[in-house]
């Protein structure tokens, strides 16, 4: 219960289909006396007596477990290696996977729970083998891509009472009828640990600036930066570029170079990107097909961007292709080639963002990119 009106109403749901209920608060702050600012943050000392309130309501046990330890190893710790390492990560997918859906639900199983229900607007099928994680009645609201890094052992303990909900103005309505007074309360946005939103802010002060030189696609030194940290793939403003390109146009940050410290701009269309490919993937279930055989899917990169037509299969990592957001251990990527024939590219994608297959409204799984080869250079091949 993260004290929001999503998982207050899921809990009202598991309580009235007669199930056995105790809601907990995840404790993840470093800092418990953090209050919330509008839709600025969450889990803070707020959102816990929020949360409180509706267990009191619903007269079901309520417990605060802390996490903060835990929280800030695997997702604070991690979004800032992260970003150290050149990449642009999704700490939401990794408190999905280490926090709420391992640490919790690992919790809950050693003390005897059947499962975790979460406010998550997602659907779980029973499929041939076993459970398959389903987008949501409503494709507004679907946070099935958040979702994607949960594995079949995890689904298996899993609920989510709102996946058949049409929109969330319905849930709002709902919470009201039943008393809940956070009803209107407003959604959280942003990272959690970042409330005020300036993430290069946050950055400068737990990563060490390095300048560096900004190369244009030819290698030419165009600009100078204070931290290659700073920016991200498809940034525009504040590049305080020297040398302007030879056809006046804008540039944007095309790459970002960790170990050599640099930043390479160009024109907008080499943002177009027509194939991704990646590592630390997992399976949603058995996908019940041979992911090392070419197969047809849909690939969505961020929460609310539309999936697009892709083929994809699972191969051994290409030596010559190896690139600095590689991990060294890695022996095989998932490689996705967009379907440009039915669709547009895919625009400004960075290495460490998350992307998430499916198959239909069924989720397969997700990897990590590594890569991303615009459609320019694509087609040069």
């Amino acid at each position: 219960m993260s004290g929001g009106v999503d998982s207050a109403v899921a809990a009202a749901r598991a309580v009235e289909a007669g199930h056995e209920v105790v809601g907990v608060h995840l404790a993840l702050s470093r800092m418990p006396g953090t209050l919330r600012t509008g839709s600025r943050g969450c889990c803070t000392i707020e959102d816990a007596m929020d949360a409180r309130r509706v267990a009191n309501l619903l007269d079901i046990p309520f417990y605060v477990w802390d996490f903060s330890e835990r929280f800030k190893a695997d997702v604070v710790d991690d979004f800032v290696a992260e970003y150290a390492a050149g990449r642009t990560p999704n700490p939401c997918m990794r408190c999905n996977e280490k926090i709420k859906f391992a640490a919790l639900l690992d919790k809950a199983i050693a003390l005897g729970f059947d499962a975790v229900a979460t406010g998550h607007y997602a659907t779980l099928i029973d499929g041939a083998d076993g459970p398959e994680l389903h987008r949501a009645s409503a494709w507004a609201k679907d946070q099935s891509y958040v979702l994607g890094v949960l594995t079949g052992p995890q689904l298996e303990k899993c609920y989510f009472p709102l996946g058949d909900t049409p929109s969330k103005a319905l849930i709002r309505e709902e919470a009201a009828d039943r008393g809940i007074q956070i009803a209107q309360k407003p959604d959280s946005h942003d990272i959690c640990f970042i409330p005020d939103g300036d993430t290069r802010g946050w950055l400068s002060e737990h990563l060490k600036r390095e300048p560096g030189d900004i190369l244009d696609e030819s290698g030419t030194v165009v600009g100078t930066h204070d931290g290659a940290h700073g920016y991200t793939i498809g940034q525009r403003r504040g590049l305080q570029l020297g040398m302007p390109a030879p056809d006046g146009n804008p540039r944007y940050v095309l790459s970002i170079r960790p170990v050599s410290n640099q930043v390479v701009v160009g024109p907008k269309e080499m943002l177009d990107i027509s194939r991704i490919a990646g590592g630390r993937f997992t399976w949603a279930g058995e996908p019940g097909l041979d992911l090392t055989e070419t197969f047809d899917c849909d690939v969505q990169i961020r929460a609310h961007a539309d999936p697009v037509p892709a083929r994809a299969r699972v191969v051994p990592i290409s030596e010559d292709e190896r690139t600095e957001q590689h991990r060294a251990d890695a022996t095989h990527e998932v490689v996705v080639d967009i379907n440009l024939e039915q669709t547009e590219p895919l625009s400004g994608v960075a290495p460490g963002q998350t992307a998430v297959l499916y198959l239909g409204t069924r989720v397969l799984g997700q990897f990590t990119v590594d890569r991303a080869v615009s459609a320019r250079e694509h087609a040069a091949v």
